[in-house]
């Protein structure tokens, strides 16, 4: 039973759907760990966290998994705001690090940007991705 449970989930989410649940849920525990015990050294995030607290950036995490969790359930081509999401909230974060490397401010910013433009390169690359066809069900075979 629970077997064609997992089977029937995943042909509904298929892989799109699988990523998008997946890293949306990655994105909602970054945005609560971010809420209930913010990173001791933000060094590499003061570009951003001039924009706004850490508080409103844990939000915009959560709202961005959120939104890919809702998107995993879509049809394949009504998913893009979930890539979209997972995409963008990443953007400002790789950049501040990146800036406070090249500013001097933390000397690892480089490595925090690349990790962070690297867990996002499979969403980019799925994003892209087609759902593959369902193959269809053979007949049972008919004695005669």
């Amino acid at each position: 039973m629970r077997c064609r449970a997992a089977r029937r989930l995943r042909r509904q989410l298929g892989r799109r759907g699988t990523i998008l649940s997946c890293y949306g849920l990655v994105w909602v525990l970054i945005g609560y760990g971010q809420l209930v015990m913010p990173q001791p050294d933000q060094r590499g995030l003061q570009t951003i966290l001039q924009l706004m607290p850490l508080s409103a950036w844990a939000c915009c995490w959560i709202a961005a998994g959120l939104i890919a969790l809702a998107s995993a359930w879509a049809p394949p081509g009504r998913d893009a705001a979930g890539f979209l999401a997972l995409a963008l909230i990443v953007v400002p974060w790789a950049t501040s690090y990146l800036a406070a490397w090249a500013l001097g401010d933390y000397p690892r910013g480089w490595v925090a940007a690349a990790i962070w433009m690297g867990i996002t390169v499979p969403v980019i690359v799925v994003a892209g991705w087609s759902e593959p066809a369902r193959r269809k069900r053979a007949d049972p075979p008919y004695e005669c």
